[in-house]
């Protein structure tokens, strides 16, 4: 691996910290991390539960699932992929840019900056469409 791809991971790993840091309302109430967990249902497609990270009180830490690797991925403006599955289980976090979601029944997820997916839908149906945006992708080894 060459220095700017390890550069670029590490200030990509650097980030999640950042993403995972409990948000603030304009009150000064913490609002709750969540991971959108998309996998495949019993009928074969695509359907999407949240998850939300717990920190102990005052602070702590999260265990993503076992991973290995990480990429940064940028995709182009007006990109829209038809129905399509995760090329393998992963975390994606949204660093910038948007993607709208079409899940099965046509339920739909706005994904934004700080947005984190677990992509475990390797055989359902679902859709992204999006403008320019950067992701992180973390591969999640094991069952």
């Amino acid at each position: 691996m060459n220095a700017k791809s390890l550069l670029l991971i590490s200030a990509g790993l650097l980030s999640i910290s950042a993403l995972t840091r409990p948000v603030y309302s304009a009150e000064g109430e913490s609002r709750p991390v969540m991971i959108t967990r998309l996998f495949t249902g019993p009928d074969g497609l695509t359907h999407a539960e949240e998850i939300e990270v717990k920190f102990a009180s005052g602070g702590g830490v999260y265990h993503l699932l076992a991973n290995s690797g990480a990429e940064l991925r940028s995709t182009p403006p007006g990109r829209v992929n038809d129905y399509h599955t995760a090329s393998r289980r992963q975390y994606v976090f949204t660093l910038s840019g948007h993607a709208e979601l079409v899940l099965s029944g046509g339920q739909t997820i706005q994904i934004g900056p700080g947005s984190i997916e677990l992509a475990e839908d390797l055989t359902g149906k679902g859709t992204v469409g999006a403008e320019d945006r950067v992701v992180i992708l973390i591969p999640v080894s094991g069952p």
